[in-house]
């Protein structure tokens, strides 16, 4: 399917910074994170498996900023931390250079 540039330009992808990682309370595979995308988001994710949360804070990351919120497992998500996925590989995308939180993707 098609998208077309009208229809990526309503997309809200910036830069985060993840300042705070915890278990999902109520699920095994969930992570809980606080990311900084120039405002605070809670943003809940199924990559428990592949990262220790000590490797992920203060990691620069691409967050799907205005994703429709969602409550996974009582704790409400507001986004979507991007990665690429091939099976059980995960890998989270980040920039490679140092660029200050909330910056727009275009």
């Amino acid at each position: 399917m098609e998208v077309s540039f009208n229809d990526w330009k309503k997309l809200d992808i910036r830069i985060g910074e993840i300042i705070e990682v915890s278990d999902h309370p109520r699920a095994d595979k969930l992570l809980v994170f606080r990311v900084d995308v120039g405002e605070e988001k809670t943003i809940v994710a199924g990559i428990k498996n592949n990262y220790d949360k000590s490797e992920l804070i203060g990691r620069k990351v691409v967050v799907f900023c205005n994703l429709a919120q969602r409550e996974l497992r009582g704790i409400k998500s507001e986004g979507m931390i991007l990665a690429a996925v091939d099976g059980e590989d995960v890998c989270l995308l980040q920039p490679d250079n140092d660029i200050k939180n909330g910056a727009k993707i275009e």
